[in-house]
């Protein structure tokens, strides 16, 4: 929205900067994390005050979990998506189609997110929105977003697959292009939706991720650099840094809430909106097996509850102590602080190695 002011620029006064997407990113950061500081506290006394028993506790998870976190209130995802969304329209290119196609996938995602904690507080039961309606809705909105994307797609890579490292390596993935886009959104989502069971173990590393994920759409968006990286250029991506910026923002305002011991916790509202921005900008920018580098430890923790499914079906018998695998490491008697910060070190990490990819050809 604010880009329009560039258009009064002369070119030697302050309404230039706006013509920069580094600088309008530096304004939706900072726009997001201010509202989430003035809007948190009385977010939180609103929904403590409509959620009087708090978020659901599993009966089956750590005993401490029933006794330490009874009563604090969910859906806090609405704090991080709101302050996300009115950032991004505030600061980013109203004209650009990729943050369009971005925010429907948040919203939407956060939308299913939204109803099933709803659901879950005023039955006060871990089973809120039927699991099968909530696949078959994001697998919708992830199908909308890939058809999208791949119109904005240059033609010598709409319905192809990059390869990491290899350089001008594309695979035409042709129709099946569309169900693996939805299979790297709807499992992204689910797979930190997946990971949100411990104070702060979810938001750090989205935070890590959607910093790595807004630098690679900055990088692919511009010539000079595609052609020193030799990577793939992707037009228009750059503007999805304000996008990644803002939630960096609003995700460490809601950090401040979410730091052990938990004031809040974002829900489903907050992890399948976030999880599903990650794989829409992974789908947009065409690094969609980046992404698996990047949240390598969100694909961990999917994992982990698929093995001890299959394995538990097949034999009767647990791989893990508990799934996900954070709640292993619980088990185990690791502190909950030991397995947030530990986490935390290894999305670092991951992200770093995803980055790395870039200048590996």
């Amino acid at each position: 929205m604010l880009y329009f002011l560039s258009e009064l620029s002369d070119g030697g006064d302050a309404f230039n900067l706006f013509r920069y997407i580094t600088f309008r990113s530096g304004g939706a950061f900072f726009t997001a994390l201010i509202l989430s500081f003035i809007f948190g506290a009385p977010l939180i006394r609103r929904l403590r005050k409509m959620q009087k028993n708090g978020q659901p506790i599993r009966e089956d998870g750590p005993t401490s979990h029933i006794i330490q976190k009874a009563g604090t209130p969910t859906m806090g995802g609405v704090l991080i998506l709101g302050t996300l969304f009115f950032s991004s329209l505030l600061w980013a290119r109203s004209d650009n189609g990729y943050v369009w196609i971005v925010l429907l996938v948040t919203v939407g995602f956060g939308g299913i997110g939204f109803l099933d904690d709803y659901l879950k507080v005023t039955k006060n039961n871990v089973k809120g929105f039927s699991s099968k309606a909530r696949i078959l809705l994001g697998l919708l909105i992830s199908l909308i977003a890939a058809y999208l994307a791949q119109k904005l797609h240059s033609d010598d890579l709409s319905r192809h697959l990059a390869l990491p490292i290899f350089k001008d390596t594309l695979l035409n993935l042709g129709i099946i292009y569309f169900p693996f886009a939805m299979i790297v959104i709807v499992g992204a989502a689910n797979a930190v939706n997946l990971t949100d069971g411990l104070d702060g173990l979810a938001i750090m590393p989205v935070i890590i991720a959607a910093g790595t994920l807004g630098a690679i759409a900055y990088v692919v968006g511009r010539t000079d650099f595609t052609a020193y990286l030799d990577v793939h250029y992707v037009e228009g991506t750059g503007e999805l840094l304000v996008f990644t910026s803002a939630l960096v923002g609003a995700g460490l305002g809601f950090l401040w809430y979410n730091a052990p011991p938990a004031a809040v916790f974002m829900g489903d509202t907050g992890s399948l909106a976030l999880g599903g921005a990650l794989g829409a900008i992974a789908v947009a920018t065409k690094h969609e097996l980046v992404l698996a580098i990047v949240g390598g430890l969100f694909v961990v923790e999917a994992l982990s509850v698929i093995i001890q499914v299959l394995y538990y079906k097949r034999t009767g018998k647990r791989v893990f102590l508990m799934a996900p695998i954070h709640h292993h490491f619980e088990k185990k008697g690791w502190g909950e602080s030991q397995i947030v910060i530990r986490f935390w070190i290894i999305a670092l990490i991951l992200a770093l190695i995803g980055l790395a990819t870039l200048k590996l050809r």
